[in-house]
């Protein structure tokens, strides 16, 4: 399984005043698996109605019951108090699925705060004294609060008649505590009774005066005994839930909305030897005479919009390194349709939107090293640009705004026009592409060559991404509205400079370049104390120096990276930390902020040390201390690792992308069009038998020739109609190993 989500925060509404005589409040918002935050907006200041404007994606790497977002209020002492909170449980995310709604925010009560999971074992024996019997065993997914969980819990039976509790040992610095612990309790003849299950951690937190605020809860689990048998036991896992205050409710004071839209996605995906057929025949897209008959082809045709189509198909054409002649034939195709070449590659047709996805992936770090810098300047000097007479400010002057904004329009067009040196390959040869078919096609319109290619890296790379920079990570956060303004005005003016006109024309200087990503964040690392370290990664060194813009403290060659891997929590008693084994066993562990950080950090290593000879096939998951390993127990330190390396991902640091997961996503898709790809056989049927006009609902298909477009629907239908099997028999199995249990 494999969960994705893309959420943009847009806005809250009608939040309740501040007790004092401002009423303003500085807020922003947290967005949280559960109870553990995985990313922050900025604030937004005096503002009741703070408008954020922000999107957040990754890739989940772990099971969620809730995904959550809270709004917090930052007052002058820079202290945060929560205002109110959405909390969307994971089952009801398809009922919000990429559509803009408004949630009323809710109360935040410390007792409904609840995350994780218990295993439990109970078994009622019958003896003279009726004695049950609960084999407390072990529990999962408990918060880290404050950088520590040192959880314990307490059991007690409840009846009509007595209640009786007992405790377990407290489980220091772990949110995974087993405690293997077995309790007894006499419950008598009747079998109204029920076993309560507390968990807490101890917070000890002391002020000058030295007051301990005590243990804080984190979930409860109420089993009714009713539904044990004589001599029978019951072995299950369990969610926590919310403590039961006897029905009390919070008052239902209106605390305002908060605007979301949130996109989630969840891939059951098979090993890649059951993906084969649908895959290869995909893959063969671009050979396919002519490209109309192509499964990819198809899957665009049957797709409602042109992007669902594109997003999968690019990436698994990208990871097996066929998206240029790819896009080559499917650009060539609809060249060969042009009729007028002021029109060429205008529509949002399915090698547009390609392209497109294209560019966005592996265009990234270009727009890094060529907008970045400019784009901070306006950002932070704030140069009044307006040219509209009537939106002037008081003071402003119009001819002093206009050479702002000249000046700011001719460095950036210069910076682009420059920049083919940067450009990266694929893009470089997607481009040479669709400039040669252009003009075999227009042979007397001498500037076609260069519209051909102006009208993507002007119109829809370059102009887009000084629009909104935030969406092609240039900048962190939304543009103030000043700034937002001035890049609408330079982003408008681009445009119109990237039309090229018949008697302006520019030519734009590309070439072939190797592309070199740089990641850069702040992570903890070493071995008994922890610092906080600056961490910067190229496809040459990883580095770590003391803050950002020091000298190195240490670089590691990426050819001396053997292995990196998820390290135990055992090992530091600490969450969301990896391993990176080097040489003659020497380990950096470093611990990230949160686990989404982890994972990318993982990855990304990964896979730009692939290739390195000397990899390792085995590792260990948790540290060599105190004379021995505590995965295995081996004394030797140099004892050869215990657990199989993790592998199989690409060769390639730009880009993130499981081309299994995209097969499956692919598979989905034709799922979901079966009628129309069924629709689009019948089309094939009757334009083969009849020579004449199209019938009119088969006149939306594009079908060059109908035979070999059938016969490749026909492999499309069983390979679908296969995967569709396995899919059935994997949920059969999944229902069948199902056992008791909240769960």
């Amino acid at each position: 399984e494999a969960w994705g989500g893309e959420i943009n925060l847009s806005e809250a509404k009608n939040l309740p005043t501040y007790p004092g005589p401002n009423k303003m409040r500085d807020c922003y918002c947290t967005v949280n698996l559960d109870q553990e935050e995985v990313f922050r907006t900025k604030i937004v200041e005096k503002s009741l109605c703070p408008f954020y404007g922000e999107d957040f994606y990754c890739e989940i790497p772990r099971t969620f019951r809730h995904l959550s977002f809270y709004i917090f209020d930052r007052d002058v002492f820079r202290r945060d108090s929560i205002i109110g909170k959405v909390a969307i449980q994971k089952e009801d995310l398809q009922k919000y699925h990429n559509r803009d709604t408004w949630f009323q925010l809710q109360h935040v009560d410390a007792d409904s705060e609840v995350q994780g999971k218990v295993h439990l074992e109970l078994r009622l024996s019958e003896v003279i004294t009726d004695t049950g019997v609960v084999c407390h065993k072990l529990c999962q997914g408990l918060p880290i609060v404050n950088g520590q969980c040192d959880p314990y819990a307490t059991v007690t039976l409840a009846g009509p008649s007595r209640s009786e509790a007992k405790k377990t040992k407290v489980k220091k610095k772990t949110n995974n505590p087993h405690f293997d612990e077995v309790f007894y309790f006499e419950v008598g003849i009747s079998k109204e009774w029920v076993i309560i299950i507390w968990f807490y951690y101890r917070v000890d937190l002391w002020n000058a005066s030295n007051l301990k605020f005590g243990d804080e809860f984190l979930g409860e689990l109420r089993l009714p005994l009713k539904f044990l048998r004589q001599s029978s036991s019951y072995e299950a896992w369990y969610f926590l839930q919310p403590r039961d205050n006897g029905n009390k409710s919070l008052k239902p004071d209106d605390l305002g909305s908060l605007r979301l839209n949130v996109v989630y996605t969840e891939d059951h995906v098979f090993s890649s030897d059951y993906y084969s057929p649908l895959r290869d025949l995909l893959l063969k897209s671009a050979d396919v005479e002519p490209v109309s008959a192509s499964a990819a082809h198809i899957l665009g045709e049957v797709c409602r919009e042109k992007q669902e189509a594109a997003i999968p198909l690019v990436r698994l054409f990208l990871h097996y390194g066929r998206i240029v002649p790819f896009i080559s034939a499917i650009a060539n195709a609809e060249v060969k349709r042009t009729q007028d070449p002021n029109t060429i590659f205008r529509g949002n047709s399915l090698t547009s939107k390609c392209i497109d996805e294209t560019m966005k992936l592996a265009g990234m770090h270009y727009l890094q090293v060529t907008l970045k810098p400019i784009i901070d300047e306006i950002c932070q000097v704030h140069k009044p640009c307006e040219i509209d007479p009537v939106k002037l400010k008081d003071g402003e002057n119009l001819e002093n705004n206009r050479e702002n904004l000249r000046q700011y329009v001719d460095r950036i067009f210069t910076v682009i026009t420059k920049s083919g040196v940067s450009c990266p390959t694929v893009m470089c040869d997607i481009f040479f592409s669709l400039r040669e078919s252009a003009a075999k096609r227009f042979q007397g319109d001498l500037d076609v060559r260069y519209t051909a290619v102006s009208s993507f890296i002007f119109l829809r790379f370059f102009a887009p991404a000084i629009l909104s920079p935030n969406l092609f990570q240039l900048t962190p956060h939304h543009p103030d509205p000043q700034t937002s303004r001035t890049l609408t005005l330079i982003s408008k003016t681009i445009q119109t400079l990237g039309s090229l006109s018949k008697s302006k024309s520019v030519s734009m200087p590309f070439s072939f370049s190797v592309l070199i990503q740089e990641t850069q964040g702040r992570k903890r690392f070493g071995m008994k104390n922890f610092k906080k370290r600056w961490f910067r990664l190229t496809n040459h060194e990883f580095t770590y120096q003391k803050s950002k813009g020091d000298h190195p403290l240490c670089s590691i060659p990426i050819e001396n990276i053997l292995a990196v891997e998820r390290l135990e929590e055992e090992s530091f008693k600490m969450k969301n930390m990896f391993q990176v084994i080097q040489p003659e066993r020497r380990v950096l562990y470093i611990q990230a902020n949160n686990c989404v950080e982890a994972k990318d950090w993982i990855d990304i290593l990964t896979k730009v040390s692939q290739c390195n000879k000397k990899r390792l096939t085995v590792y260990h998951p948790s540290a060599y201390l105190n004379g021995h390993w505590l995965c295995c127990k081996a004394t030797a330190d140099n004892t050869p690792g215990c657990t199989p390396c993790t592998g199989g991902l690409p060769a390639n640091i730009q880009l993130d992308i499981d081309g299994d997961r995209e097969t499956e996503r692919i598979y989905s898709l034709f799922n979901l069009y079966m009628p129309k790809l069924e629709k689009m056989q019948e089309a094939c049927g009757s334009k083969s038998v009849y020579d004449g006009p199209e019938e009119e609902e088969y006149s939306t298909f594009i079908i060059d020739d109908p035979k070999e477009t059938y016969k490749t629907l026909k492999l499309i239908i069983e390979g679908v109609g296969t995967l569709e099997q396995e899919h059935a028999q994997y949920k059969r199995d999944k229902f069948k190993k199902t056992k008791y249990g909240s769960q």
